[in-house]
């Protein structure tokens, strides 16, 4: 439960900065951005695996950017939805949806399967061999 709570904030914040950094993507506040993230969370777990697997053919000739295609799909989708949530155009439901998952996957990185921000330590043993 934990967990579920702590990625829903990541998400979130990943909305805010897609608010922040794209003109065309609008939100009424941190409130309005939780719940967008909350209704953008469901669709992700129930409307996009259907959405990929419908377009399975697109998205391996494209190997694997038509996603980003169907991520601006759904955030244009939680647009109609949320009313406090506005994204004007498909070229900035594009570009935000790139900023959510890059943000998103960066912020939930940190997170583990218990829900408990950790950090990755990368240690040398020894030298690289060719």
């Amino acid at each position: 439960m934990r967990g579920l709570l702590l990625r829903w904030l990541m998400l979130t914040l990943a909305v805010l900065a897609a608010a922040y950094l794209v003109e065309g993507i609008q939100t009424a506040g941190f409130w309005s951005a939780f719940v967008t993230a909350a209704i953008l969370g469901v669709l992700n777990a129930v409307l996009r695996p259907i959405l990929i697997i419908l377009t399975l053919p697109i998205t391996i000739m494209t190997m694997g950017l038509f996603l980003l295609v169907i991520n601006a799909l759904l955030l244009m989708m939680v647009s109609g939805v949320v009313g406090t949530f506005y994204v004007a155009s498909f070229g900035s439901a594009l570009l935000g949806s790139l900023i959510i998952t890059i943000t998103g996957w960066l912020l939930n990185s940190f997170i583990s399967d218990r829900g408990r921000v950790e950090y990755v330590q990368v240690q040398r043993r020894g030298r690289w061999r060719m």
